[in-house]
């Protein structure tokens, strides 16, 4: 099968020339899986170009054959699925149990784009509600916004980028993507698919590149919209640089968990095991901080303990892997300072540490310092602190004392306590009797604060992807 090329698409042409092409590295050995060639100004202007002259055309599609060809595209991702949960383990180190849920999911996606393409409904408006409309009527309908940048990271390359162009296209927009430099070849897989199912060539753009690159397409006034996923750096220059267009942003989070005095405490410990430490931790919410009712505590730490211990890391290609590696090495670094300032800033190592290379084995502190990066800044790793409390108040204080709001967890059989904590948490999204780290792809995703603006989630992107157009009819009588 050789060596895999990513190639950027501009213009209906996958560019490949005798420019010397980047090798792309898996995490877990270091080695290289294949290769990208990366794209220059001139051919994102190219893209941009391509994009603003056929965004009409794009947008005249019909509801029902955007709809087929999402279809059709999920079905062609069902029947590759093993290909493409390989290739994402291989590309960016997460275990093959991961990836094979994320291509799961990413079928899903597709799906429920396909079916929001054929909702994208308005209303109408009586004008008789004001004296000065007796013989008036609006109508509302949504209209596409045109040429949308779509910017994904690694942590879900594929689910990510179809939660982008599944309801961009739904909507009836050109996309242009910009994937992650660490994953450019499962992007490449998934644009070849896509336009295998149907997508017509003007409707897909698909540079590769570092930040540059996506700082030309969100600065230009022919895009109508940036959708960003992403760490909070990236979203605040994107804020800064934006200029008059929409914004999608989807940060970053340090999710809590509360873990209440009349919680299960055995279930607690075995789904914060497991949705704390798969994809090694790198997801926007999984779970980083568990605030445990003091009465509890060592039968939770216990409990937290030896699920953690069972979990196997090792290669993410094979099947019996929890837990794979993180992105490279680099972050595997500054996790393990992350750490190492952790305990010397006094809090107990429970459980794991061990580094070599990417691989860091699962970690669970207890009771690190309020001001560790570990609690107050985004770990995206394999790490977890267990903070003890005496009073639901104090927790409910201490998971909102956090630059982030993305989403949050509370166990507890208590329906005051259940209804307290979902009134008062500051966050998108409150899972009870679940962790921070549990999300279903058709429902609203994201965030307040410093986790960002707007929400994903076919039905909710592709609104947001979308504008209000009003026809007013007057009455001739």
């Amino acid at each position: 099968m050789g060596m895999r090329k990513a190639r950027p698409f501009v213009n209906g042409v996958w560019i490949d020339d005798d420019r010397e092409p980047i090798p792309v590295l898996g995490p877990y050995k270091n080695e290289q899986v294949g290769v990208q060639v990366t794209a220059n100004k001139a051919e994102v202007d190219q893209a941009l170009a391509a994009a603003g002259s056929n965004k009409k055309q794009i947008a005249a599609l019909s509801q029902a054959f955007r709809a087929k060809v999402l279809y059709r595209a999920a079905a062609l991702l069902e029947e590759r699925k093993e290909e493409f949960a390989n290739l994402i383990a291989k590309e960016v180190g997460k275990a093959l149990k991961n990836t094979r849920d994320e291509v799961a999911r990413s079928i899903e996606t597709l799906q429920l784009s396909a079916e929001e393409a054929k909702r994208l409904f308005g209303e109408t408006i009586p004008g008789g509600a004001s004296e000065r409309g007796a013989s008036s009527m609006a109508l509302t309908f949504r209209v596409p916004v045109g040429v949308v940048a779509a910017i994904t990271p690694f942590n879900a390359p594929l689910n990510l980028i179809c939660h982008k162009i599944g309801p961009s296209f739904a909507a009836g927009n050109v996309t242009i993507l910009k994937p992650a430099p660490q994953a450019p070849l499962i992007a490449a897989a998934l644009v070849e698919l896509l336009l295998e199912a149907g997508v017509p060539t003007q409707a897909i753009h698909m540079i590769l590149g570092e930040k540059e690159i996506g700082e030309q397409l969100v600065q230009d006034d022919r895009v109508n919209l940036v959708s960003f996923t992403g760490g909070v750096p990236g979203g605040r220059q994107i804020s800064k640089t934006a200029g008059m267009k929409k914004v999608l942003l989807e940060l970053g989070g340090n999710a809590g968990t509360i873990v209440h005095k009349d919680a299960n405490v055995e279930r607690a410990a075995a789904i914060c095991a497991k949705t704390a430490f798969s994809n090694s931790g790198q997801s926007c919410i999984s779970v980083q901080r568990i605030y445990v009712h003091e009465q509890i505590l060592k039968t939770f730490v216990a409990e937290l303990k030896e699920r953690t211990a069972a979990l196997i890391v090792g290669n993410p290609e094979e099947e019996r892997t929890d837990v794979g590696c993180v992105v490279n090495r680099q972050t595997a670094e500054r996790i393990r300072d992350w750490i190492d300032e952790a305990v010397a800033e006094g809090a107990e190592l429970i459980h794991g540490g061990n580094a070599n290379g990417a691989s860091i084995e699962p970690v669970i502190l207890l009771r690190p310092r309020k001001q560790s990066k570990v609690v107050c800044q985004e770990v995206f790793g394999p790490v977890v602190s267990v903070l003890p409390y005496r009073d639901l108040d104090g927790a409910i204080k201490e998971v909102n004392e956090s630059e982030f709001g993305l989403q949050a967890g509370i166990f507890s059989n208590s329906l005051e306590v259940i209804r307290k904590a979902a009134k008062e948490l500051e966050v998108g999204g409150v899972v009870v009797n679940g962790s921070s780290n549990f999300r279903l792809d058709h429902w609203p995703y994201g965030g307040i604060k410093n986790s960002g603006i707007g929400r994903e989630g076919p039905r909710f992107a592709a609104e947001e992807m979308t504008e209000m157009k009003m026809v007013v009819l007057q009455d001739l009588l």
